[in-house]
């Protein structure tokens, strides 16, 4: 059976208490830990998250690879040696924001550096914008949440087009560069990821699911780990 990996995202914790919800989280067995950062202009409600600051502090407690999703219209060589330096393993930038010569910069940076690198499609990004780039990235991201089932805080519903997209990124992986993680990220829970799950993706990104069940991380992290594991096995996934 096919081992879809959990990152667990960092959007809805105790930054507080970052350090214990992590290593709690990371003790009960998420693959991944996925912190997100922001800018001054992009999400505006995230723009102090998930800087080298809280890689460097998070990177004591754990022992699994440590990516950084960061919603930013501009990447210079400071920014991957502060993160590097910090033990980040992966950074995943917005697709929509980086194109051509910049990004193969910022590949290469990366690469020089042992670190991973990823782009995200965003809400309402079409797939195109990575038809060039998928031969060379590490991580393929598609943010999966819309604007219509949400209750504007920790539950979000998707996008009509997401299924679609899924599979035609999975074709799309599997033809081009077939070493290249297929990730999903926003509004998923385990009550809801069964569809998707179905579309073969390689990660799932949750954060509200784990880090605000009601019972408690770890018992986040096993309700998550068991409803990807039985889609898994009902679909016969390989």
């Amino acid at each position: 059976m096919k081992h879809i990996k959990i990152a667990a995202g960092l959007a809805h914790v105790n930054y507080g208490n970052i350090a214990d919800v992590v290593k709690q989280a990371s003790d009960a067995g998420v693959d991944y830990i996925h912190s997100d950062a922001a800018d001054m202009y992009d999400l505006q409600n995230m723009k102090l998250m998930g800087g080298w600051q809280v890689v460097k502090g998070i990177r004591p407690v754990t022992e699994k690879p440590i990516e950084v999703h960061f919603y930013t219209r501009n990447m210079d060589i400071m920014f991957i040696d502060q993160m590097h330096d910090a033990g980040a393993n992966m950074l995943i930038l917005p697709a929509e924001r980086f194109l051509g010569a910049e990004l193969a910069y910022i590949i290469n940076w990366c690469r020089e550096r042992n670190m991973k690198i990823g782009l995200t499609v965003g809400c309402y990004t079409p797939l195109c914008f990575v038809e060039e780039s998928i031969y060379d990235i590490d991580r393929l991201q598609i943010v999966t949440h819309g604007v219509d089932s949400t209750d504007g805080a920790d539950n979000w519903g998707w996008r009509r087009s997401v299924t679609r997209m899924v599979k035609e990124a999975r074709k799309m992986i599997d033809e081009k560069n077939p070493r290249c993680e297929l990730a999903l990220d926003g509004g998923l829970r385990s009550d809801n990821m069964e569809p998707l799950i179905e579309c073969t993706p390689d990660v799932i990104v949750l954060s509200s699911a784990i880090f605000k069940d009601p019972d408690g991380i770890a018992q986040g992290v096993r309700k998550c780990r068991e409803a990807i594991d039985q889609a898994a096995a009902r679909f016969g996934l390989e």
